[in-house]
């Protein structure tokens, strides 16, 4: 039904013309469908931090405290290596994916759209000049404004992706 529905939003925004009222009336609509799609990536990102570092505190109190409690030849000390090394793969894959920073910067631009949004609708900063009978205006700039966020996020994911060594270069 969902899908549907989306399928015959897509529909109707085919037959209007992009440099209409309506289109940009529909374009400040779907960027709530944005912010909501970016605050469902931050809550998976940051839940995905969080686990990782709750797996890699407990993990390092019960690999040490194993290793303590075998210390020398017993049959079992092969568990307090595994454990060990699952911690350390752990700790390099949180710092490799960087759960946390891709979370804060969805939520932040999630939360710019948000205010831009809210600020096109109340006539607030920037959007205060363009009063009755400017809405077209108010909403292009708006959608400049969203489209310069969503360029920025993407550019930020794109500097998580990189190495250290390749920021160097650049």
């Amino acid at each position: 039904m969902v899908r549907n529905l989306g399928h015959d939003r897509q529909s109707a925004a085919t037959r209007i013309p992009s440099e209409s009222l309506e289109s940009l009336r529909l374009y400040r609509e779907a960027s709530q469908d944005i912010v909501a799609q970016f605050r469902t990536r931050a809550t998976r990102n940051l839940r995905a931090h969080n686990t990782v570092q709750a797996i890699i505190i407990i993990g390092s109190v019960v690999a040490s405290t194993t290793t303590a409690v075998m210390a020398g030849e017993h049959p079992l000390s092969w568990v307090s290596t595994g454990l060990t090394a699952f911690i350390s793969i752990t700790a390099g894959l949180a710092a490799y994916f960087k759960f946390r920073e891709r979370g804060y910067n969805l939520q932040l631009t999630a939360d710019e759209i948000e205010k831009h949004y809210n600020a096109t609708q109340f006539r607030l900063n920037e959007y205060a000049e363009h009063g009755d009978g400017k809405e077209a205006s108010r909403l292009r700039l708006f959608a400049q404004n969203v489209e310069r966020l969503r360029d920025e996020q993407r550019k930020r994911e794109l500097q998580l992706e990189q190495s250290p060594g390749q920021k160097e270069e650049r």
